[in-house]
């Protein structure tokens, strides 16, 4: 009965205080704001007291669907080889579930690049968590081509940067193939 109350309230003095803002006195004016201030301040004691009962039951559907799979495997690739110039291309052995997008961490330490990678299916990427104040994080496409997953990272500045793998401090070995997946 009390929100009943308050929105016959609201129906008929809200109007009459825009009104006595518009066109009332000095003293009819401050009545109207302060008419206005209580509405509202009453709408939301209101509504901070008045709790549901129960929480409401889910949808039927959400019952009778089981959940979606994932479109990929959430994991941390480890490069294999590594072609670089004025850009990177890591690549590894593809998995059988490979992601279609990885989020990559590189930091330039003198003439190292330090490079994280790790794949999540899409909105569920861990760049934040990756990210610390000295790197750049980017979210990049994954190629696939006969098996090797592959990815370019673009380099801006000077070319001539070692590939270290920043989870285990190693060097990534130089391409032996010079068709990359990620160049096709």
């Amino acid at each position: 009965m009390l929100a009943l109350s308050l929105g016959v309230a609201w129906l008929l003095l809200a109007p009459l205080s825009l009104w006595l803002l518009v066109r009332g006195t000095n003293g009819e004016r401050a009545g109207a704001i302060v008419t206005l201030a209580l509405l509202e301040g009453g709408t939301i004691a209101m509504n901070a007291v008045l709790q549901p009962s129960a929480p409401a039951p889910p949808p039927a559907a959400a019952h009778a669907l089981p959940p979606a799979p994932t479109s990929c495997d959430a994991r941390a690739p480890v490069p294999e080889s590594a072609k670089v110039g004025r850009e990177v291309v890591l690549s590894w052995t593809a998995a059988p579930r490979e992601c279609g997008t990885a989020d990559v961490v590189v930091r330039a330490k003198d003439r190292k690049l330090l490079v994280w990678l790790y794949e999540s299916p899409a909105g569920q990427g861990r760049a934040t968590t990756l990210t610390l104040s000295d790197r750049k994080s980017y979210t990049l496409p994954v190629r696939i081509h006969d098996g090797v997953a592959a990815l370019v990272i673009p380099l801006h500045g000077k070319a001539g940067y070692v590939p270290i793998d920043g989870r285990s401090g190693r060097q990534i070995p130089k391409s032996v193939n010079s068709a990359s997946p990620a160049a096709r």
